[in-house]
C-alpha cells in the first residue's frame, strides 16, 4: 500500500506542476522576474542562458524537498521526486525538442509532441513579456485556438512569422 501512496503522490505532483509551471511562467517569468526569463526570448549565445537559473531554482527546492522528506520519512521525499520526474520532462520536452538544445535533432512531425513544439513557437512569436499565449510544458491548448488568441490580441503584427508557417499548423 505505501509503495502505491508513494507513486501517486509522484504522479500528482508531476501533474500539479504543470499548473505550478504554467503560473510561474506567466505570472513570474512574463512579470517581475523576466529580467532573467528575457534572455529566453532572444538569441542564445552559448550554451546557456539566464533563465535556466529558474532550472537551478527549481532543483534546488526538489533537493531540498527530498533531503528533509528523507530524513523524516514522510510525503516531502516523494513531492521532491515528482518535480524531479516534472523537470526531466521539462528538459526533455522544452530544451530538446522545442528548443533543440541538444547534440543532435528530432523534429516531431505528428501527434502530442508537435502540438506541444507548435504551442511553444507560437508563445515566441510575440515580442516581449506582453499578450503571449501558452505558457504550460507539458500541456498545450490545440494550435487553432492559440493562432485564434494571438490574432485576437495583436492583430497578426508579430515579431515572426511563426503564426502563419507550417511550423505552427
Amino acid at each position: 500500500m505505501t509503495i502505491l501512496v508513494n507513486v501517486l503522490i509522484v504522479v500528482a505532483t508531476v501533474a500539479a506542476m504543470e499548473g505550478v509551471a504554467w503560473a510561474a511562467h506567466k505570472y513570474v517569468m512574463h512579470g517581475w522576474g523576466w529580467g532573467w526569463h528575457k534572455s529566453h526570448h532572444e538569441p542564445r549565445h552559448g550554451a546557456f542562458e539566464r533563465n535556466d537559473l529558474y532550472a537551478v531554482l527549481f532543483a534546488a527546492l526538489a533537493i531540498i524537498l527530498i533531503y528533509v522528506g528523507r530524513n523524516d520519512g514522510g510525503t516531502l521525499l516523494w513531492i521532491g521526486v515528482g518535480m524531479t520526474v516534472y523537470g526531466f520532462l521539462y528538459f526533455f520536452v522544452h530544451d530538446g525538442l522545442t528548443h533543440q538544445r541538444w547534440p543532435f535533432r528530432y523534429v516531431p512531425r505528428q501527434g502530442y509532441l508537435k502540438r506541444l513544439v507548435q504551442a511553444h513557437r507560437l508563445h515566441h512569436a510575440v515580442e516581449g513579456k506582453e499578450g503571449c499565449v501558452s505558457f504550460g510544458f507539458l500541456y498545450a491548448p490545440s494550435v487553432p485556438a492559440l493562432k485564434a488568441k494571438l490574432k485576437k490580441l495583436h492583430g497578426g503584427s508579430l515579431k515572426n512569422s511563426d503564426i502563419n508557417s507550417e511550423a505552427a499548423e
